[in-house]
């Protein structure tokens, strides 16, 4: 349980070099799901996303397509922000790592590194990944290769400044074991522990201005730009006032519960270089790291050659905004591995979303519209009845505060099969009218049901049941179709 009342969820900035595909949506909308669920329980929220825009692949792509970097980064920021507004995300801040507000942050962050003795700087010779814009280590390669971009990296010499983790990594190593820093789930705690054992040594963060020209300059030394992860990961301060608003920092970052969600690719970065330099600067480490992990798309990896990249624009063209986002959230657990079937969408909307829910609500409206039944002021349920029920409840809310969205919907997906066996049992059509009040109860018990699964589904699928709550609200039970079944 969280225990503050206001709460920062981040998402990692995504590379403008691509348009977005499914994996960014993927943690995207969790992200927004969990914005949406804490407000609910009266949280203050501040949601965070955006994109990362500096870094030689950026020039390199922008020169190919005779465009100006800034150029791509505009037209390739604005996809993000349209994908998002499709699939319904409201997020609190979009940050740009070209924005004025962050370059001035990112240089105070660096400068006050150097302040506190904690970059020097020294030659540096080593195996560089264009893809990765980092620096490889022996046991990152596999058969001499990048394991991500299958590339050879290339030999570079060259003086950088360097960030000295060997003095921050017992400290960042305590806190997740203590966890002041907790990692989930806890295979992912367990990885980020395993990293430490690896003799990490400093790290270069800064790069010649001659070969990355395209970056934020080292305010210090101008021949140097700072390196493009540095740069990014200042996001999540510089976005809430760090070095141009003391006062919006403090509130969204030392007075407030901090969630990083992240992708298991970028785990070294966000849970021990942050932590690192964090630590140096003198700043509070995040509170909550949750690591999302790999996911393949019909059992191959997401791939432009073999043409299965998702584009979740597509998703809401075909499914609809509220159903693309269940979609993509209800295909296995947040937090594991997994692989997304598309071939299956069709059948899960309908069997879930048409068959299921949109039957369940159409199901209890059609009864309420039969029996007149007033829902003003709402009734509440029998005992017996919320008694049944209240695991679900219980289980729910323990889900979404340990951020298991995957259980959490299932759960509420669950309670729906419940409420349907329910009608089945009582068969309010066959008890004679006489007997209005066991009808009456039964229409209540019903209503009341419905209600609680359109609170647990409402982050996940919010514009249909907001719509839902609406009319439950104004007793308006009038016929209602929100997930019409798709016919091959």
């Amino acid at each position: 349980m969280i225990n503050k009342n206001r709460i920062l969820i981040t998402t990692p900035i995504y590379y403008v070099n691509d348009k977005p595909h499914i994996g960014h949506a993927y943690t995207t909308l969790a992200a927004d799901v969990l914005a949406r669920f804490f407000r609910t329980q009266g949280k203050e929220v501040f949601f965070l996303t955006g994109t990362d825009e500096h870094g030689s692949k950026i020039a390199e792509s922008a020169e190919k397509m005779g465009k100006s970097p800034k150029q791509l980064c505009n037209e390739n920021s604005q996809l993000y922000k349209e994908a998002w507004r499709n699939l319904n995300v409201k997020y609190d801040y979009f940050t740009r790592t070209t924005d004025k507000k962050h370059e001035k942050a990112v240089k105070k962050f660096v400068e006050q590194l150097k302040e506190k003795g904690a970059i020097y700087e020294r030659n540096y010779e080593g195996l560089y990944c264009i893809g990765c814009e980092k620096f490889l280590i022996s046991q990152e390669l596999i058969n001499g290769l990048c394991l991500y971009h299958k590339a050879k990296p290339q030999k570079i010499s060259e003086k950088n400044y360097f960030f000295q983790l060997k003095n921050y990594l017992k400290k960042v190593e305590k806190a997740i074991i203590n966890n002041k820093l907790e990692i989930q789930p806890f295979s992912a705690k367990q990885e980020v522990l395993g990293l430490f054992k690896q003799n990490l040594d400093d790290f270069s963060i800064s790069r010649q201005k001659e070969r990355v020209k395209w970056g934020i300059e080292v305010s210090f030394d101008n021949e140097q730009t700072i390196y493009v992860w540095i740069d990014a990961l200042v996001n999540y301060i510089s976005a809430i006032g760090y070095g141009n608003n003391i006062k919006e920092f403090k509130k969204w970052w030392d007075d407030s519960y901090v969630i990083h969600l992240l992708g298991r690719d970028i785990l070294k970065f966000h849970a021990i270089y942050w932590p690192a330099m964090l630590i140096a600067g003198g700043i509070k480490l995040p509170d909550r790291e949750f690591i999302h992990g790999f996911f393949t798309i019909n059992n191959q990896k997401m791939s432009k050659t073999l043409g299965n990249v998702i584009d979740p624009n597509k998703l809401v063209d075909k499914f609809g905004a509220d159903a693309a986002r269940y979609l993509l959230l209800s295909q296995f657990p947040f937090g594991s591995d997994g692989n997304i079937q598309e071939a299956k969408f069709e059948e899960q909307y309908n069997s879930n979303l048409a068959n299921g829910l949109g039957n369940l609500i159409e199901r209890t409206f059609a009864l309420l519209r039969k029996y007149n039944y007033k829902a003003h002021p709402l009734k509440s349920a029998t005992k017996e009845f919320e008694n049944n029920f209240k695991k679900h409840e219980e289980e729910y809310y323990y889900c979404m505060n340990n951020l298991d969205l995957f259980k959490a919907l299932e759960n509420a997906f669950s309670l729906t099969r419940e409420i349907d066996k329910y009608i089945n049992k009582k068969k309010p059509w066959s008890i004679p009218l006489d007997k209005s009040k066991e009808i009456n109860t039964i229409l209540t018990n019903l209503l009341s049901g419905l209600s609680k699964i359109v609170v647990f589904l409402e982050p996940f699928i919010p514009s249909k049941l907001d719509l839902v709550k609406k009319r439950i609200n104004e007793g308006d039970f009038s016929k209602i179709n929100l997930f019409p079944r798709i016919v091959k």
